[in-house]
């Protein structure tokens, strides 16, 4: 029987009595609990074999519940707020002692963002507290952008995917921290830098941390299938490396034309908003049909191309 449910009152229900339930978001699907609840903070942990050092996003219905979250908001943090939530930005700030230690990883400072989707905000507009929510996936491999890929993954674990169809902007929120009460790009993400540059002015990336990463994202290998995948910016060149297996192919644009192959392109019109939306969705077609390689074309390195790029980087052999 399918754990996929549209009913929002199984979905309190479950949350207030320290279950877990996958909830949609614009972005990917999340893995969601109490957090002030220790024991479904530990079950998000344990049900992804997540390590604890690893920080969760903290998902509110508002700006205004920000101060129940934080004990400082730069200037230029709540310009962003104000400009991009609900929506596919987190950000990291100073944590107030309600806050547990175990969902900042024992840092002082919390990741938090208002989720642009009408069924989970409908949720945490109706829970008294707000909900940890990592992308609903086993730790490392690809996040899920459809209730069926989160049922595949936990389908005995957890009771409930809350339906909220498929996720419209595909890849995960990008994290901005602040250092000095200046922004700086975590993790890039479905939040093009441009945009974020037009709001607050030029911005710095440190997106890759191995220990004790400051935000979600931040590890070299992640977002992964299980077949051997490779980002390159010539798919037909690479292909003359693999002739004697079963090849996927991920273009961006441009189909290869090629019969013996799998293909799936990201986008036919050239978008890359719709090829960030496709991004994971297609990665999960292609890990299921048992392939010996999967060989992803490189996007221009700009706008969400950048984001799509540091996902296919993290996904692939070839760091």
């Amino acid at each position: 029987m399918s754990i996929i449910s549209k009913d929002i009152q199984k979905a309190i229900e479950l949350l207030s009595n320290d279950k877990l339930v996958a909830i949609p978001t614009e972005t990917v699907y999340g893995l969601a609990g109490n957090i002030f609840s220790e024991k479904a903070i530990k079950s998000i942990f344990s049900t992804k074999k997540r390590p604890f050092f690893n920080p969760l996003i903290v998902h509110i219905p508002s700006v205004d519940s920000l101060k129940d979250i934080v004990i400082n908001v730069p200037e230029k943090a709540q310009l962003l707020a104000n400009a991009f939530w609900p929506g596919s930005m987190t950000m990291v700030l100073k944590k107030n002692e309600k806050i547990p230690d175990l969902i900042t990883a024992g840092k002082d400072t919390v990741a938090v963002r208002v989720p642009n989707h009408p069924v989970t905000l409908s949720l945490l507009k109706q829970l008294p507290f707000p909900l940890a929510a990592p992308s609903a996936n086993p730790f490392g491999s690809i996040s899920p952008t459809k209730p069926e890929h989160v049922e595949r993954y936990f389908k005995n674990d957890i009771q409930q995917v809350l339906d909220g169809g498929a996720c419209t902007n595909g890849i995960e929120s990008t994290i901005i921290g602040f250092e000095n009460d200046e922004p700086i790009i975590y993790r890039l993400g479905a939040l093009a830098l441009e945009d974020i540059e037009a709001v607050v002015g030029k911005i710095s990336i440190k997106n890759k941390k191995e220990e004790s990463p400051d935000a979600p994202g931040m590890l070299a290998r992640h977002y992964a299938p299980s077949t051997k995948t490779f980002l390159v910016d010539d798919i037909s060149t690479e292909i003359k490396n693999h002739l004697d297996k079963k090849i996927g192919v991920l273009p961006f644009k441009n189909s290869l034309k090629d019969a013996s192959l799998t293909e799936i392109i990201l986008s036919k019109k050239g978008s890359m908003h719709e090829a960030a939306s496709k991004l994971y969705d297609a990665l999960h077609e292609l890990d299921h049909l048992n392939l010996d390689v999967i060989i992803a074309e490189r996007f221009p390195d700009n706008g969400l191309g950048k984001s799509i790029n540091d996902r296919l980087q993290r996904a692939t052999f070839s760091l």
